[in-house]
Order: C-alpha cells, then structure tokens, then sequence
C-alpha cells in the first residue's frame, strides 16, 4: 500500500495510508505541500475544515496538523472511511475528527440539520464528476460556508468552473501536471452589500 505522509505541522513526516484499489486519487505531497502554502500555511483561529471527498483524508489531517480546530471527513466508500479513522488514531489528531460514511449530498443535509459550519472547504471528487461549483453552492445555501470561507478545488485541467458562483470567488488556481486546483474565498450577499469586498489581489495575500 502506497504511503503518503504529512507535510508540517504537529504531524509532520508521519506517513498516511492510502486507499486500496484505483478508487481514489490522493493528493501528492508535493501538491498538497504547494496547496497549503497559498491557503495557509498555518491555523490558529479553531478553522473548521470540511474534508467532503475524503478520501485517505490527507487533506483534512493536514490542515488539523497545522493547527486548524476541528475536522469533518465525509466518504461514501467504507474504504476510505477505515482508511480516514486508522490515519487519524496514528497521527492523533482523532479527538479534533468526525468521520461519517456518506453520500456527499446526503452529507450536506446532515450537516446542515446539525448547525455545522466550515472555514475550510476541501473538494477533490473522482475526476468524473464535474459540479463542484453546484455543490459550493448548495453549501452555501444551506448554511454551511462561514463568512471569508476558503474552498479548495481539486480538478482535471480540462475542467473549466466559473471565476465567481453562489458567493464564491475564485482567488487562486494552479496546475500540476494533471492536477488543477482552484481556490475560492466566499462571501455571503450580506457582506458584499455592506460594501466589504476583498479584492483578488488581498486574498491572494492571505
């Protein structure tokens, strides 16, 4: 089984496990280390990370190693989910960690039901599906994006998605090799009428 490990942070070097099978496609560490370098790199204000493609949750546990206050992982497969909760236990970050197997959508539902609200918003979905602006927007909507939310995309570089959506605005995008990665930073309609737009260029300096 291939290993990855974490980049920084209280983790850092500890090796993570990946999901069996061609299922899953993990997050390299040299993108992963590029990612959070324009996100971050580091957390002290509690962020609440949703991980919701979760995967081996490589990037969850690496926002929680860099100080991030609290994580949701969501996986449909039972694989993945073993795979989340073992690499969690190993790095011991599982007291900060919910885990849940479910359908993304079905997820948000819940989600929202139980008043949850992020600062960090991870996506990376097989490569076949292509709605991930559809479903920031449904996070949204329901409630679930806190004010100067950050998400991050992860897609193929033929995939093309909108600068702006749903309260979303595209700050960042990055390619590498056959990764590309978009960053948005979220802004509720409320905000934005009090006249507190960041523009691009200060949220690419966050």
């Amino acid at each position: 089984m291939k290993l990855l490990r974490v980049i920084s942070g209280q983790a850092r070097g500890h090796p993570l496990r990946t999901v069996p099978g061609n299922g899953t496609r993990p997050t390299t560490d040299k993108v992963k280390e590029a990612l959070f370098s324009m996100i971050g790199p580091y957390f002290d204000d509690g962020e609440r990370v949703l991980d919701l493609f979760a995967g081996s949750g490589g990037l969850g546990i690496e926002a929680l190693s860099r100080g991030a206050g609290s994580a949701v992982f969501v996986d449909s497969n039972p694989k993945s989910v073993e795979v989340v909760r073992r690499n969690l236990e190993s790095t011991r970050l599982a007291d900060k960690a919910s885990v849940y197997r479910n359908e993304a959508k079905r997820a948000l539902k819940a989600l929202e039901k139980a008043g949850r609200v992020f600062d960090l918003i991870f996506l990376d979905p097989p490569y076949v599906m292509k709605d991930c602006d559809a479903l920031l927007t449904e996070i949204a909507e329901r409630g679930l994006a806190a004010e100067a939310a950050i998400a991050v995309v992860e897609h193929h570089p033929d995939v093309s998605y909108p600068d702006a959506f749903g309260g979303f605005e595209r700050t960042r995008s990055a390619q590498y090799g056959d990764i590309a990665i978009s960053i948005y930073r979220y802004e509720s309609e409320q905000e934005a009428s009090d006249g507190t737009t960041m523009n691009t260029e200060e949220a690419n300096e966050r």
